[in-house]
C-alpha cells in the first residue's frame, strides 16, 4: 500500500512534527492521567483479544509505544507471560511504575537499528496512525516476531465523517483530526487497511475487529476526549473548523446526556508469522 498524502476530509500533506512534541508533550502536567483514561477505556478489550489469541505463560512480549505501561503490567500479572519489553521514546511514565518481568527501553522504534527480539507477541496500540509510513512500521515489527508469533496492532477509526450529524461534538472531532494531521502528521484515514499491511508483511491468518466505546457523561472515554481537545486546542482552532467558543461548547456537550455521538472506534488487526 502506498500512502496517498490525503486524509479522509481531503486535507493535504501531513505536518512534519511528531507525537509528544507540539502536542501531547509528556512533560505537560496531567499527560499520564490522560493516557490512563484511554487505558481504562481500551485495556479490557486489548486483554480479551490477547486471551483469545492464547497469549500466556512462557511468552516473551514487546509492547511498542507503551505509554504508562498498563498493558505491559497486565500481561505479566494476568496473562502470566515470561517477560515484557516496554518501549517508548519517553519512558518517564514507564520507569515510575516498575514491576518484576518488565524491562523498560527508551528508543525510537522507527530507527533502522531497533532490532530486539524475537518475541511471541508484538503489540502496538495507537502508534501507526502517528507515523508517516505505517507499512514500513508493520514490516519492521513483523521481523521482530519469532516463528509462530503474533503481531497485534490497534489504531483509531474515525466515525465523524460527513455523513454523521453536525453537532458540537462532530465539529470538534473533525477539527481535532485535521489539527493533529497538520501538526504531528496523525492520519487515521488509512487505518481500515491495517489488515492488508499485515498480509503484505507475510503474516498469516490475518483478522480484525472494531470496538466502539459508548460516550457517557463522566466516562473515561468522554473525559479522555475532553482532555485531548484541550491539549490540542491551538491546533484545532488553527484549522478554522472551530473557534474557542465552539470548542468550549463541544466540551459541555460531551459531558451532557444530550451527546449522542460515536467515539472513534479502535480497530485491532492481528496476524501470525509462519511457524516454519
Amino acid at each position: 500500500m502506498a500512502d496517498t498524502g490525503l486524509s479522509s476530509d481531503g486535507a493535504g500533506s501531513p505536518g512534519e512534527g511528531r507525537y509528544g512534541e507540539r502536542v501531547f508533550r509528556p512533560d505537560q502536567g496531567g499527560e499520564s492521567d490522560r493516557i490512563d483514561l484511554g487505558a481504562l477505556t481500551y485495556d479490557d478489550t486489548t486483554m480479551a483479544r490477547f486471551r483469545a489469541l492464547g497469549v500466556g505463560p512462557g511468552w516473551t512480549c514487546l509492547d511498542v509505544g507503551a505509554g504508562t505501561g498498563t498493558i505491559a503490567r497486565r500481561l505479566l500479572a494476568e496473562a502470566g507471560v515470561a517477560e515484557v519489553l516496554a518501549v517508548d521514546r519517553d519512558v518517564r511514565f514507564l520507569a515510575a511504575r516498575p514491576v518484576t518481568g518488565l524491562t523498560v527501553l527508551q528508543a525510537d522504534v522507527t530507527a533502522d537499528d531497533f532490532v530486539p527480539g524475537p518475541f511471541r507477541l508484538v503489540h502496538a496500540r495507537f502508534v501507526l496512525m502517528h507515523l508517516p509510513s505505517p507499512q514500513r512500521m508493520v514490516a519492521g515489527l513483523s521481523r521482530l516476531l519469532a516463528p509462530g508469533g503474533v503481531l497485534v496492532v490497534s489504531d483509531a477509526v474515525d466515525l465523524t465523517t460527513d455523513a454523521a450529524p453536525g453537532t458540537p461534538y462532530t465539529r470538534a472531532m473533525r477539527a481535532m483530526w485535521r489539527g493533529l494531521r497538520d501538526t504531528i502528521g496523525t492520519d487515521v484515514s488509512q487505518v481500515p487497511r491495517h489488515p492488508e499491511l499485515l498480509r503484505a508483511a507475510g503474516l498469516e491468518s490475518v483478522a480484525a475487529e472494531i470496538h466502539v466505546p459508548p460516550l457517557l457523561p463522566g466516562s473515561p472515554i468522554s473525559r479522555f476526549w475532553a482532555d485531548t481537545w484541550e491539549r490540542a486546542r491551538d491546533a484545532m482552532v488553527a484549522t478554522g473548523l472551530v473557534d474557542d467558543g465552539q470548542l468550549d461548547e463541544a466540551v459541555r456537550y460531551l459531558a451532557s446526556p444530550a451527546c449522542t455521538g460515536l467515539s472513534p472506534g479502535m480497530l485491532t488487526a492481528w496476524g501470525w508469522k509462519p511457524a516454519s
